[in-house]
């Protein structure tokens, strides 16, 4: 099924536009397959809604915790009120900056 070519004897040209146009078949590929698929797991959830006497709105539109809420400041920045930081991620230069000059996490805490 896969044609061979000789890649050695094409131009710096043709191979750049050669891979462009399979880059582009690559990404057309595989807008079909999640096309078919959302198809079919559409008609498979039209089936199972149907199975149970509901609207398939409201068997796909239910509401999921999200996996990344904010969460709330845990520190302030006795300088500038308005800089937070939660506790999570990497440490703000005002944090960093209070504890080099010997200020505890503790009393940087709201």
């Amino acid at each position: 099924m896969a044609t061979k070519f000789n890649l050695g004897k094409l131009s710096e040209r043709e191979l750049k536009a050669l891979k462009r146009d399979v880059e582009h078949e690559l990404k057309t590929s595989r807008a079909r397959t999640i096309a078919a698929a959302t198809k079919e797991l559409q008609d498979a959830a039209q089936k199972i809604a149907k199975k149970h006497g509901l609207p398939v709105s409201e068997i796909l539109s239910r509401k999921r915790k999200s996996r990344n809420s904010p969460v709330p400041p845990k520190y302030r920045n006795p300088n500038d009120p308005s800089q937070t930081w939660s506790g999570r991620g990497r440490r703000p230069g005002w944090f960093r900056e209070a504890r080099d000059k010997g200020k505890s996490a503790k009393s940087l805490e709201i």
